[in-house]
């Protein structure tokens, strides 16, 4: 029922081929500028080399010791440009076969194109459906469980700043396809709301929300078509709605640290995240009584009251980044390269336990990190990348009789 067609898997390898070729790309851009700059810092330099060869040329009695001496410290100066210009020639070779890949990713395409061709529209609109359909059912089927795994990650887009947050509706069951972006960590208000991930991929088809009151951190979430974030210099939960454009509630999180009281190991106001799973809504903080250890509290969506509160007695400045999957906390040990998921809090039994559970930490600086019940995936905001990875969990299926 799972399984996928084979097609996806050829576009997956073709998207993750283009990924690669833009990193390639991006690389090329930068050392290019980067030499670029240097040429140009030693231009000064050719000229008057050139000068001197050309006096010393027309006129041989002109070169004594000393101007010799000269003219053999200048050019010495220029030997550094000697590995730049290998450079060039290497990133001319680069080009050539960058220009080849992309060639056969072409070719590959329209063969597809021609392939996909032969469908009729209404036929292939049809199997969507009917493979959302069976998507949803397995999705279904599939109960709670303890993560096992996390996938490489899949880049959707590169856009905004170092650090941000991104997100989809985690309600769950939702058939809102709506993406969400607010770019930076500070005192920000400005929300974009894009139709489709496709909409959000291509940055087109958005609507702009200008919040009431700024921002602080990136630990917002969207749940039932309302944005709950931390109101900037206060502990203070903000629910604000969508469709209306207006704050529904807002509530303190009492003796929650704020601005920069209790934040994750990358700073950035990240002192109050805010999160949801299968189980509902999640605020992870600490306050001063809990000697900045992480707390978890479960919150009810209309109110913002809290429901029920664990101290977990992990250290949140020894965090990188934490997110909730069916009543569990999980945290990496870091926001940097080499990072992986090393701690894990179970809210039904209040006990822990130490992991070891690495993920690929592809640009190095990860600001914000929430777990989609619904699509079951992890967004992740990585040093201006939007990125998701699939999560793999160790699950009991669920058969009619339960």
């Amino acid at each position: 029922m799972c399984n996928r067609d084979p097609r996806s898997r050829q576009l997956r390898q073709l998207m993750e081929k283009v990924q690669n070729i833009t990193q390639s790309m991006e690389v090329l851009d930068l050392r290019t500028y980067r030499d670029l700059q240097y040429v140009r810092d030693t231009e000064n330099l050719m000229k008057t080399v050139d000068g001197k060869l050309k006096t010393a040329s027309e006129n041989p009695r002109s070169l004594n010791l000393k101007s010799f001496q000269e003219l053999k410290d200048k050019v010495t100066q220029l030997l550094p440009l000697l590995p730049v210009l290998e450079q060039y020639k290497a990133d001319a070779r680069m080009i050539l076969r960058l220009r080849e890949e992309v060639r056969n990713l072409s070719l590959v395409l329209m063969a597809i194109q021609e392939e996909m061709g032969a469908y009729d529209y209404e036929e292939l609109r049809q199997r969507v459906l009917l493979l959302e359909t069976r998507l949803h059912s397995c999705m279904q089927k599939l109960g709670c469980g303890k993560l096992t795994g996390v996938s490489n990650p899949i880049t959707v887009r590169a856009s905004g700043s170092r650090f941000g947050s991104w997100m989809t509706d985690t309600m769950i069951p939702s058939s809102d396809n709506r993406v969400w972006s607010m770019d930076g960590y500070f005192k920000g208000r400005r929300v974009l709301e894009y139709r489709t991930m496709n909409d959000f991929m291509k940055g087109q088809n958005f609507v702009q929300h200008l919040l009431p009151h700024p921002w602080a951190g990136t630990g917002h979430v969207v749940y039932n078509g309302s944005l709950y974030y931390n109101k900037y210099q206060s502990n203070i939960i903000i629910k604000y709605h969508f469709r209306s454009r207006s704050i529904l509630v807002q509530r303190s999180l009492s003796g929650a640290g704020y601005n920069n009281t209790f934040p994750y190991s990358w700073g950035g106001s990240s002192d109050i995240d805010l999160m949801a799973d299968e189980n509902g809504l999640w605020a992870v903080y600490t306050t001063i009584p809990n000697a900045g250890n992480i707390v978890i509290s479960r919150l009810e969506p209309q109110s913002l009251e809290v429901l029920q509160t664990w101290d977990t007695g992990f250290p949140k400045r020894s965090a990188g980044e934490s997110f909730m999957i069916c009543g569990t906390l999980y945290v990496t040990n870091s926001h940097l390269a080499g990072a992986k998921i090393y701690f894990a809090y179970y809210t039904n039994t209040s006990t822990y336990e130490y992991t070891d559970i690495p993920f690929h930490n592809q640009y190095s600086h990860i600001s914000m990190m929430d777990y989609n019940p619904r699509e079951r995936v992890l967004y992740t905001w990585n040093n201006g990348h939007q990125v998701l990875y699939n999560v793999t969990l160790f699950q009991v299926i669920k058969t009619a009789e339960d």
